[in-house]
């Protein structure tokens, strides 16, 4: 769960500066204390327009959080229980015999809301798991041979617990690198924990109001794309994903041993989105290496994979990615 010094300006948690983060914000708060970190992450990918992996002990809100995030912003929302004895049409839908017409028609699964809650992930089996991820990646869903396009906005937020790894499937790299970011929600301050006390006595609201629209999440998507990204900034990034392949090349040879496989090309899109969406939040119409820094530890860390001997060391892919921060040259 440990996080890393230099570890983004999350620690300082950046004040919003548009108003559509602002009310979104401020009405989640009213509900959920703490887990800013956790909060600007999720606002990240959804201006990104992508999908979220959620990991952290059982207890931290992350249920409560994505309900109310789905909340202020007035869209639909689905929680789908991961178990071993889940099945695809039980996320997908199915075909349904109709007696009164002798047709089979469609019945669309949760997978067809706006924000789908894939509660611990790592339960279901590779298949249902597959599934998933293939509707998350094409955005559509096929049933009786007929495609259906999924609602816009649509992300899957997935959580998975760090500590349980009994009766789990534990996703393969292919399919993690489909997730934009891998957020971790660590515990509480003290003073936080006090907060969540006093909000249990006094009964928070039941529901979050919603305050942004949907179109104006989908306006602020179309913004988004439209960041600058200097040419400088992009080889920026290539040299980060480079560091991660060849270590060696910046000067981290110690490092090499533990890598076995670097951040792949669609890492370095997610990167670039990422910092675009983070740039925008910050109230630019330009991205600065400083937003790039910013989104690398939870852009990279599910993308490195430690070798047998990385693992036998016991080290963390955000340890990795602290050094190479580190020693790539920022432009």
């Amino acid at each position: 769960m440990g996080g890393f010094p230099y570890a983004s300006v999350f620690s300082r948690h950046l004040p919003p500066t548009r108003p559509l983060h602002r009310r979104l914000v401020e009405a989640v708060r009213a509900r959920v204390v703490g887990q800013d970190h956790a909060l600007h992450h999720l606002m990240v990918t959804l201006l990104a327009g992508g999908h979220a992996l959620l990991e952290g002990v059982p207890g931290l809100a992350k249920t409560l959080l994505a309900r109310s995030v789905a909340e202020a912003l007035d869209v639909s929302f689905r929680r789908i229980q991961f178990t071993p004895d889940l099945l695809p049409a039980d996320i997908l839908g199915s075909m349904v015999f109709q007696k009164e017409t002798g047709t089979f028609v469609p019945a669309p699964g949760p997978i067809f809301a706006n924000l789908v809650l894939a509660d611990e992930i790592n339960r279901a089996p590779p298949k249902v798991q597959s599934a998933l991820l293939e509707a998350m990646e094409e955005g559509e869903v096929t049933l009786g041979g007929e495609t259906f396009p999924l609602r816009e906005p649509f992300m899957v937020l997935a959580t998975q617990n760090p500590l349980e790894h009994h009766g789990t499937y534990p996703l393969a790299e292919a399919q993690v690198d489909r997730f934009l970011v891998h957020i971790r929600m660590s515990y509480p301050t003290p003073a936080e924990e006090r907060e969540i006390l006093r909000c249990v006595a006094r009964h928070r609201p039941r529901r979050v109001p919603p305050v942004v629209e949907v179109e104006e999440l989908l306006s602020a998507r179309r913004e988004v794309g439209e960041v600058y990204v200097d040419d400088r900034v992009q080889a920026y990034i290539v040299s980060l994903l480079e560091a991660t392949r060849h270590p060696q090349a910046v000067g981290l040879d110690e490092l090499a041993p533990w890598i076995a496989l670097g951040v792949s090309p669609r890492g370095g899109i997610a990167l670039q989105r990422a910092a675009r969406a983070q740039a925008w939040l910050s109230g630019r119409d330009h991205v600065l290496p400083d937003d790039v820094k910013a989104m690398v530890p939870a852009v990279f860390r599910h993308r490195i994979v430690p070798s047998l001997e990385g693992e036998a060391e016991g080290v963390d892919p955000d340890r990795l990615v602290g050094s190479i921060l580190r020693a790539v040259p920022v432009p």
